[in-house]
């Protein structure tokens, strides 16, 4: 049965990820920096005080700050996208696809500044009266009629794609790899079936604690877990780099020519490279996905290009910085040459292969913190697609049907889990970059009108 269900999942990421999708994901984000002229990219010191909350108002509309929007953002950004994903990226790609997350790094900043602003532009109102901000709300409120039904599309699909699966498998993972099987709880080449079944449990259960509580409850998690764990496991790989600094040339080298040859990837296919590089980009910053407009669409502000201006720092910390020394450490180390291990796990073993025990216990406790606060933000992105199709009164039983799912993904292939999300996240593309790209113009003088405000601005 599982392995059936892994063929599927297999084979609808496949075809969802065709090469139409790199044309759309970068060719729309390219479309996005050239209209845009770069402009947006003078302004970051801008959107750092913004994140500061230099200008916060706790009058404006909207449910939280704008640091709180960006840390619930980067919780569901920041997790196994970095350090799961760029295992995955070069075990199955090979070191060359992480040039490729770059590129949908710098592009997804263009992107992510126009659709996260748009959230905001076009914010509307469910159907208990609440404003809400989103792809959805985006079609709805600013696309003709006839084009309403993507909305419906980008829901659906978000209450798939919004699932935890990759979170919940490659955190139970760890657990079994780096505690029950190296303390002798389980035997080595023991069926992990029911380990994995009541670790899905009561990872199911914590769950439970938190996402019931709202968006308030996940934003405040997020805004002390998420900086306080990224500087550690920063900081961690960092040191690692400087001990073995020598080799950190040859590693940025060898992402560059393996990017334009495919030579260390099965079958040297140059475009297999480029594909599941922009795969796994995708799902580290969520560049036009959709899922970041849903927490930056209730950010407190009445500027939309505030927010456009603050979601644009995302891809910058999560895909150019924290992805980028996840890919280093693993060259450096070079545990992925030849390793059965795969996913987190070979992320861990450049961990304790550079840094020692410490290393160990330093990758444990950021997979744990990544992971679970990437699950309890997913919670929330999966139950706003809910509310749009289903109404509010039955976010509740999504949210149930959710912390369900982490006891089904606990006993997958990590092949099934990675499928499901990429699968789904290829196809919450489409109606996202299509009413970004429609609504750009609009973007375009709101950011025009914004930047004259710029020097009379005053802080609240």
């Amino acid at each position: 049965m599982l392995d059936t269900f892994q063929s599927f999942t297999t084979a609808f990421a496949d075809l969802a990820w065709g090469p139409w999708l790199l044309w759309l994901l970068l060719g729309g984000g390219f479309y996005f920096l050239v209209r845009a002229r770069f402009t947006p990219f003078r302004y970051l010191g801008h959107a750092i005080d913004l994140l500061r909350g230099k200008y916060d108002n706790p009058d404006h509309p909207g449910h939280i700050s704008h640091f709180s929007a960006l840390s619930a953002a980067l919780a569901g950004t920041i997790g196994m996208g970095n350090i799961a994903g760029v295992a995955l990226a070069i075990k199955i790609g090979g070191p060359g696809a992480i040039f490729w997350m770059w590129m949908t790094a710098i592009l997804g900043i263009a992107t992510k500044f126009f659709t996260c602003t748009l959230a905001v532009m076009y914010r509307g109102k469910d159907d208990a009266g609440e404003l809400q901000g989103g792809p959805m709300y985006v079609i709805r409120e600013g696309l003709p009629k006839r084009f309403h039904f993507l909305a419906f599309f980008f829901a659906i699909v978000g209450m798939v794609g919004c699932l935890p699966a990759l979170q919940a498998n490659q955190l139970i993972q760890i657990f079994r790899d780096l505690v029950f099987l190296e303390q002798g709880i389980l035997a080595p080449g023991a069926d992990p079936f029911y380990y994995n079944l009541g670790s899905g449990i009561v990872l199911a259960v914590l769950t439970a604690l938190v996402i019931f509580g709202g968006l308030s409850r996940i934003a405040r998690t997020a805004t002390v877990l998420v900086p306080f764990m990224a500087v550690l496991y920063l900081a961690a790989i960092v040191i690692a780099l400087l001990m073995n600094a020598e080799q950190v040339p040859a590693a940025f080298a060898f992402i560059m020519t393996d990017a334009f040859s495919g030579d260390a990837v099965a079958g040297g296919s140059l475009l297999a490279v480029m594909i599941y590089g922009v795969q796994r980009g995708a799902y580290s910053n969520e560049a036009g996905m959709g899922t970041e407009s849903l927490v930056h669409g209730a950010a407190k502000t009445d500027q939309p290009i505030r927010q456009g201006l603050v979601a644009m720092i995302g891809p910058i910390i999560d895909t150019m910085i924290i992805c980028t020394a996840t890919a280093l450490l693993i060259l450096v180390a070079g545990t992925w040459q030849g390793a059965e291990a795969e996913g987190v796990t070979l992320t861990a073993n450049a961990f304790s292969s550079l840094l020692g025990p410490v290393g160990t216990v330093i990758i444990f406790a950021c997979v744990l913190s990544f992971a679970t606060t990437t699950i309890f933000t997913y919670s929330f992105y999966g139950s706003q697609c809910a509310s749009f199709v289903f109404g509010t009164r039955h976010r509740t039983s999504y949210q149930w049907v959710f912390v369900a799912s982490i006891v089904l993904v606990s006993v997958m292939s990590i092949e099934a889990t990675v499928g499901l999300i990429d699968g789904s996240f290829a196809l919450m593309a489409i109606p996202t970059m299509v009413s970004a790209i429609w609504l750009a113009p609009k973007v375009l003088a709101e950011a025009k009108i914004y930047w004259k405000t710029l020097p009379n601005l005053k802080p609240n």
